[in-house]
């Protein structure tokens, strides 16, 4: 069966990155299946109450890490956290820093998005009859950008507010020379998985944000050993026990209520006429579409 819309209480999601495949303070954990038209997402989900919200978790890679980003059904991922009334997302990976300023374990909340990916093909909803075009220019939600940063920089953890996250595939890291290239384009952080996710939420009308958690320094600093798996084990350890520690604080502080802009950004997206929408398509984006039908 595919999911149906949750009517309950607006939920937020997590999504967890390398490092991250469970939380911590979740109160009446259940897991949860849910099967989508895209598929089934990358793990089942976990379902919670974190300071009185609900929460469902999602780990990214499945648990045990066993998928490649090329690999990750980011649609069924979306999909599913939007068919359990899920309006606010907050993405959370592993990157490396392209700039000096950004250390190994700070934590960089992007602003700004520069897709050099090749492989994501699963990257909109819209197709087979339905085209919409949504706006992208700022991709991250600001309102709930604002409050991570407060609440990380008030628990002491090293937050820079904004900056540009250059999503490569992977999984092989940089050559020097994309690491040098990249650096000289003015991008911040380097990573394998923010784009597609940002923009299937805005499609689904949901705000995201992410905390990206810096590990190494990609390959462009010759003095550092250049990034391997095994270099940022230790990395990953502390980012995941900083966000258990963050995570509640930001989810108290977000609101009630879904009102803000990302919450409705397919009013002006939808191109085709609602009299030519394809039944099949129709019932596919139900849960996306369902306050035009």
């Amino acid at each position: 069966m595919f999911a149906t819309m949750n009517e309950g209480a607006p939920a937020i999601g997590v999504i967890g990155g390398s490092g991250l495949y469970q939380i911590s303070g979740l109160e009446k954990p259940r897991e949860i299946i849910v099967e989508t038209p895209y598929g089934r997402p990358s793990d089942s989900l976990i379902s919670g109450v974190i300071e009185g919200r609900q929460v469902y978790f999602l780990p990214r890679h499945a648990r045990g890490h066993r998928m490649l980003p090329t690999e990750l059904n980011n649609r069924a991922n979306i999909y599913a956290l939007r068919s359990l009334n899920v309006r606010w997302i907050i993405s959370i990976g592993a990157v490396g820093s392209l700039q000096e300023k950004y250390l190994a374990r700070d934590i960089v909340l992007p602003s700004q998005f520069f897709d050099r990916t090749s492989q994501r093909s699963n990257c909109t909803f819209f197709g087979g009859g339905i085209v919409g075009h949504i706006s992208f220019a700022d991709p991250v939600s600001a309102g709930l950008r604002a409050i991570i940063a407060r609440e990380t920089a008030d628990l002491g953890y090293m937050v820079h507010d904004g900056g540009v996250y250059v999503n490569m595939d992977g999984p092989a890291f940089s050559t020097r020379a994309e690491s040098e290239f990249h650096r000289k384009m003015g991008f911040d952080v380097i990573g394998m998985t923010g784009v597609p996710e940002a923009k299937l939420a805005r499609e689904a009308e949901i705000s995201l944000a992410s905390m990206s958690f810096v590990t190494d320094y990609d390959c462009w600093k010759t003095e550092e050993e250049p990034v391997s798996a095994q270099t940022v084990i230790g990395h990953l350890l502390a980012n995941a026990d900083a966000a258990r520690k963050i995570l509640p604080k930001v989810i108290q502080k977000i609101p009630l209520e879904p009102t803000w802009p990302e919450h409705r950004a397919l009013d002006f997206a939808l191109v085709t006429e609602r009299k030519l929408w394809p039944d099949a398509t129709v019932r596919r984006l139900e849960i996306i579409l369902k306050r035009f039908l």
